[in-house]
């Protein structure tokens, strides 16, 4: 679908040469509001939670952010093989891969019930997408993320079995991979050790921020953008 613009938020977020450059939490309160997270992240930043549900939202910009370059995801042999019997699906089961990413049993699990609520009606709205592995008929893990013209902004993975979760990661990669790529951005907020190893580098705040107007005013990859009609 083509997505819908929401209406524009009130709130305003400080501008960058007034962010501590040492810190990654860079605004606290505002809402969740459709309009208000499309402007955070074309603006470079992210929700995340910093306390109880009853506490202000934080918004972060890591001042080391991680990006995965579309031609340096890591691939192993095992991995390959892994993905030969999986099928990649997008938004067909949009729900139920943000249920598994908020998994209360997962340590550190941060998705709220507000925080489903806002992204299932971006996705509503057409700017959220889940990309799945499915095995045998079964959703065996997937991921989901912000697409903002040429930005992915991924938010959580999961797998239920194994190498599921780096098998959908590679999905994403190659929807991205169109003649647009080299100006893509595929955030994943923080490199991690596990993201290292498939290739996640580290970029600093400034030289993330200023390659995202151009990844923004990229189309949509195909597989985000309208669907064209079906035939009789």
């Amino acid at each position: 679908m083509t997505p819908v613009q929401p209406p524009d938020t009130p709130w305003v977020f400080p501008d960058p040469e007034l962010w501590d450059a040492e810190d990654d939490l860079v605004a606290v309160g505002a809402d969740l509001e459709a309009g208000t997270l499309l402007r955070a992240y074309s603006h470079g930043l992210f929700p995340m939670p910093i306390g109880p549900p009853q506490d202000p939202m934080g918004w972060f910009s890591p001042v080391r952010r991680g990006v995965l370059p579309l031609d340096g995801l890591k691939v192993s042999r095992s991995l390959r093989r892994s993905a030969k019997d999986v099928e990649i699906r997008v938004d067909t089961a949009f729900e139920e891969v943000i249920d598994a990413c908020g998994d209360r049993r997962r340590p550190d699990g941060w998705i709220t019930r507000d925080v489903r609520a806002a992204y299932c009606e971006l996705h509503e709205l057409g700017w959220v997408h889940s990309v799945e592995a499915w095995h045998e008929g079964r959703l065996v893990g997937g991921l989901y993320g912000v697409a903002i013209g040429g930005l992915f902004a991924g938010e959580s993975m999961f797998h239920r079995e194994r190498d599921a979760s780096k098998v959908a990661l590679m999905g994403l990669v190659s929807l991205l991979s169109d003649e647009h790529a080299e100006d893509r951005l595929l955030d994943v907020q923080w490199q991690t050790p596990h993201l290292e190893s498939l290739g996640v580098v580290e970029r600093s705040r400034s030289a993330y921020l200023a390659d995202l107007p151009v990844a923004l005013h990229l189309p949509l990859p195909a597989a985000f953008g309208p669907r064209p009609p079906s035939r009789a």
